[in-house]
């Protein structure tokens, strides 16, 4: 497929591609890589992590299942949705003008939530009211509960933060994820 015949990927078509953890992997090998790589180069690093051994420490036999599976199953997948170019003639992948569009899928947002504006809030009432309080003659014992009532509204808020950042979180390596 030629850049001048790439379509726009669907989400199904996205998530269908990174179903599988070999294309995964291939998608990420070769956004680290500085150019096109050799099929058997990313058939080698992909049969290593899947066996738990050194790419030295490989059987032919399984460099070889990889290199078919690649090959003859996901290479061409990744190529037809444009998001690899691989070259038959010299037996080198490299990554294709969709890859890109995938990662556009997982563009992490920022947050619509100012944290900063309310933790800075927060801290600003809490000191004025815990000066106040001081100021008017509060005894020491309602200063120690103003004092403890904006520890836990400070413990609120981050436990909110922490919650809204999880619900945001992608489980995609960052390398992956398109950030403008």
């Amino acid at each position: 497929m030629s850049d001048s015949d790439y379509q726009q990927l669907s989400q199904d078509t996205v998530f269908d591609l990174l179903s599988n953890p070999r294309r995964r992997f291939v998608l990420h090998y070769l956004k680290q890589a500085d150019g096109p790589v050799r099929l058997s180069e990313l058939a080698a690093e992909i049969a290593a992590i899947e066996n738990e051994v050194s790419v030295e420490e490989l059987t032919s036999q399984q460099r070889k299942r990889t290199y078919v599976s690649l090959y003859q199953t996901h290479i061409p997948k990744l190529e037809d949705a444009g998001a690899v170019h691989y070259d038959a003639e010299t037996g080198r992948v490299e990554l294709g003008s969709g890859a890109g569009e995938i990662g556009a899928y997982f563009r992490q947002q920022r947050s619509s939530r100012p944290w900063q504006y309310y933790y800075l809030a927060l801290a600003g009432v809490g000191f004025a009211v815990y000066v106040l309080a001081g100021i008017a003659g509060v005894t020491t014992g309602l200063q120690f509960l103003v004092g403890v009532a904006v520890l836990v509204a400070f413990g609120g808020v981050a436990a909110a933060h922490y919650f809204s950042l999880r619900r945001e979180q992608t489980e995609l390596p960052s390398n992956l994820v398109d950030r403008e």
